[in-house]
């Protein structure tokens, strides 16, 4: 267990650097636009592609320390050395991206917006800042791949529970650290130097491994393709229905749509020139938010004890759209640091209800016999929602403008309730 605890924490703090607040806050505070900012959700591509490598992992062990931890142990002292490469990147060549993309399509009539995003996916592609952030989501996602194997491992039945548990604690105990205390840290020293320490903290997952026990199962790695991929589709449309399963991955892609665009623009939107928070402002609030998804998760949880899957699946999409209506009176109202605060924890509360709820569902899709296969497409289907499709959202709220924006992220509940009645239905208690 304190082997889980840690090993969460080092899975959870590199998540967070690619992408999320941190590096939001930092390229803010730079003056890049943010349609930049916002085009680096496509770092995390890794996430949604992770299945794709995850049997060379699980075919090839390294020289020491096991499959499992050996493993554990290259990806962290990669990671290390790539967060630390990430902070010394120069990230004034990011701030003339978006105005090279507008020079490039400014005789663009109908297709002018896609032009400039297409313009500065091309222009980032070449950034070495991007690339390293690009770097530290593979390892990331392969850390997470063997992260997930090991604990499945590792863990007899009756201490699954109560794994689990304490590795998602460590993970959020990173995602405090990255999300909230890097925002002290940059009150009082430059960002560069706040993501040379939080590299330095890699070293945690690297004790991490090498306290950890050996998994005593061995279990047999995947020797085809057919093994590794193709069967587990078969098996998920096989037991669905071709219709039926086609509407589940719409489902999954558009479930989280709303929460994941908000999300990717919410930290530019709080530290932008009209309402002038600063980040020492938000360090507290995203403290805050930490709890608020905990304790957000485990009411899911309780809740679906009385609902079941499908009724909470309806009633967490309706809290989330509301909860994204919040942001749509922050921008109206301006600066109110009592509206800011309720917003952002407000808003994580309910991601933390709906997340429990759709980790569930996802489980009830798979064959036990190829869980781990099935989860990791289906999770990583999700990702690509969460990281890939919100890319574009910087250039829709600055098109839009942002009270607009935000009542689009509200609005988009709606595809997936639509979808809803095709395999979850209310009237049924619980999910096939």
């Amino acid at each position: 267990m304190a082997a889980l605890i840690l090993l969460g924490f080092s899975s959870g703090l590199p998540f967070y650097l690619t992408g999320k607040d941190p590096l939001q806050a930092w390229l803010s505070k730079e003056g890049v636009d943010l349609k930049v900012i916002a085009a680096f959700s496509v770092a995390a591509i890794p996430y949604s592609l992770k299945f794709l490598w995850s049997p060379f992992l699980d075919r090839f062990v390294p020289p020491l320390l096991g499959r499992r931890r050996g493993w554990l142990i290259v990806s962290q002292v990669i990671l290390l050395l790539a967060i630390g490469w990430m902070a010394f990147q120069d990230t004034s060549q990011l701030q003339q991206v978006a105005v090279n993309s507008v020079d490039v399509c400014r005789n663009q009539a109908v297709f002018k917006g896609f032009c400039e995003f297409w313009q500065t996916i091309r222009a980032l592609s070449v950034s070495p800042f991007f690339l390293a952030a690009l770097v530290v989501a593979f390892f990331s996602a392969s850390q997470d791949i063997v992260a997930d194997a090991y604990r499945t491992e590792v863990l007899q039945e009756y201490e699954r529970g109560a794994g689990a548990s304490v590795f998602l604690l460590g993970y959020r105990l990173a995602i405090l650290v990255a999300g909230a205390v890097t925002f002290y840290l940059a009150g009082v020293m430059p960002w560069r130097w706040v993501y040379v320490i939080m590299a330095l903290l890699m070293s945690i997952g690297v004790i991490s491994s090498l306290i950890a026990p050996e998994p005593t199962t061995q279990i047999r790695p995947p020797e085809t393709l057919k093994e590794s991929v193709v069967l587990p589709f078969q098996d998920f449309i096989g037991r669905n229905g071709a219709g039926r399963a086609i509407a589940i991955l719409a489902f999954i892609v558009v479930y989280r749509l709303g929460d994941s665009l908000l999300r990717n623009v919410a930290t530019p939107f709080l530290l932008d020139k009209g309402l002038k928070f600063s980040p020492e402002d938000l360090a507290t609030p995203r403290a805050l938010s930490i709890v608020a998804v905990i304790v957000g998760t485990l009411a899911g949880g309780a809740i679906m004890t009385r609902m079941g899957v499908n009724r909470s699946l309806w009633f967490f999409a309706v809290l989330q759209a509301s909860g994204n209506l919040l942001y749509v009176l922050l921008a109206e109202v301006g600066k109110n640091f009592p509206l800011m605060i309720l917003a952002i924890n407000l808003e994580n509360f309910c991601a933390g209800l709906e997340s429990a709820a759709f980790v569930a569902f996802l489980m009830s899709l798979c064959n036990p016999g190829l869980s781990a296969t099935q989860y990791a497409l289906l999770s990583s289907l999700a990702a690509f929602s969460r990281d890939i499709l919100v890319a574009p959202s910087g250039q829709w709220a600055q098109s839009m403008g942002w009270t607009a924006f935000f009542l689009l992220t509200a609005i988009l509940a709606l595809p997936g309730l639509l979808l809803l009645p095709l395999f979850a239905p209310w009237k049924e208690k619980k999910a096939n």
